[in-house]
């Protein structure tokens, strides 16, 4: 017996169909079209459920352009926001670095904290209500205790001032709680500039709130530990950080650039192995190269590559999920044949009655796609994908064209996305990284 599709919103609906027409991954509605790759779920189901209970966690997912990473940290994201996690995320860019010198890791925590979300605020901007929640916590524990409102505002921070930059952070929360009560408004958005990043100047920091110091480059992975203590003291399981397009670092002509953004990476793996950090996973998004490239990539850092390689009995078909590097697999053909199917579900918004395709329309499509391109077709299906979602689009607003008279006319091509920009520059990027390996 056929199980019958689940009925699909028309705002689910709409938002996947123009996401994939797009050659980008929606926002909503994600499990209508999530196949394969179980056991890889299963693995950051285990780490958000470690972070949930006040440890930490850290995975390396890798795959290559196309390949669904960027998909599965979104759907990593919605399974943590379900789990009463706060969830940020931000792509790298020339102007996003981990570590920098010239305002791009600040920028990078700025736009962190923006898009922090928790499950009431999916889209971003949490931190307000964040701390909203934890200004209600600290008046419950005053009405029950008799204490002033800002004596349990402050005595709930205690913790938070002990870690580094600590101090600043949690006064800082202390004058958000008291523009809260007393409606001030002025100090309330200079409070959120602050907790964000937004602030260049330490004078003018001082100025509005007191405090003498901001949170700049220097404090990018300080102010994400600090942003999760707060999280989890205002009553959430804790915060997943999502970096993705990590092969940005990679890209960077300067080799003295790309070991301090290593030496960042091993700093934040260093203080996860060892359990020194708490309620904080990071999940960071690479392709091969990034990696396993040892003249430009993680493994040009001995220490990371050491710490990164893979278990060596994990070899004819085994498998090892416990370690740091999560390597995303081909989707199958069958696999791929399954996600059409939800695709064409998706069309029909759920009614098998309104398939715009049969089966062997299906069929048909993958041995096109594999004569075109080969293997590509669904190893890296994201190209295939759009080119179907934009068959059903004609079909669906052509309903007198027949869908085998389209199929030829199909075109598809592989996903050679960030193939060439990932060769060395030829601007003296290349006797730079001589210089950075000459050995006396």
């Amino acid at each position: 017996m056929t199980t019958k599709p689940p009925a699909i919103k028309s705002r689910d609906r709409d938002t996947i169909i123009s996401a994939l027409r797009a050659g980008v991954v929606p926002r909503l509605g994600l499990q209508h079209i999530q196949v394969g790759r179980q056991r890889e779920i299963e693995a950051l189901i285990r780490d958000i459920r470690r972070v949930g209970e006040g440890g930490s966690s850290i995975r390396f997912v890798i795959g290559a352009y196309g390949a669904g990473k960027t998909f599965f940290l979104f759907l990593v994201r919605q399974i943590a926001l379900q789990s009463r996690l706060a969830v940020c995320q931000a792509d790298l860019s020339p102007d996003r670095r981990i570590h920098a010198t010239n305002g791009q890791a600040r920028s990078l925590y700025a736009e962190l904290a923006r898009s922090l979300s928790t499950r009431t605020a999916p889209d971003g901007g949490a931190l307000r209500n964040i701390l909203e929640s934890y200004i209600q916590k600290a008046t419950e524990q005053a009405s029950s205790t008799g204490v002033p409102i800002e004596t349990a505002v402050k005595d709930g921070l205690g913790d938070i001032r002990e870690m580094v930059a600590g101090y600043d952070f949690a006064t800082v929360v202390a004058a958000y709680a008291r523009g809260y009560e007393d409606g001030n408004s002025v100090l309330q958005d200079a409070a959120l500039r602050w907790l964000r990043g937004e602030y260049t100047t330490k004078t003018e920091a001082r100025q509005d709130l007191g405090v003498r110091t901001i949170l700049d480059d220097a404090s990018f992975y300080d102010g994400l530990r600090l942003l999760a203590k707060f999280v989890r003291v205002a009553g959430f399981g804790g915060m997943i950080v999502c970096l993705d397009e990590l092969v940005n670092l990679y890209k960077l002509q300067s080799a003295q650039a790309r070991k301090q953004n290593y030496e960042q990476i091993l700093r934040i793996l260093n203080d996860v192995l060892q359990g020194t950090t708490e309620g904080i996973g990071f999940i960071l998004g690479g392709t091969p190269e990034f990696l396993l490239d040892t003249r430009r990539g993680l493994y040009s850092y001995e220490a990371l590559q050491s710490r990164l390689a893979e278990n060596s009995f994990a070899v004819n078909g085994l498998t090892d999920y416990s370690g740091p590097v999560i390597n995303l697999p081909s989707l199958t053909p069958e696999e791929l044949f399954h996600l059409l199917e939800r695709l064409r579900d998706v069309f029909a918004g759920g009614d098998t009655d309104k398939h715009l395709v049969p089966d062997e329309a299906l069929v048909a499509f993958m041995e096109h796609c594999s004569n075109t391109i080969g293997d590509a077709y669904f190893r890296t299906p994201r190209n295939t994908v759009k080119a179907f979602v934009d068959l059903l689009a004609v079909l669906e607003q052509n309903p007198d064209v027949k869908w085998s008279d389209l199929l030829t006319r199909v075109e598809v091509s592989e996903d050679r996305q960030g193939a060439d920009e990932a060769e060395i520059p030829e601007d003296g990027d290349e006797a730079d990284d001589e210089l950075a390996t000459l050995r006396l």
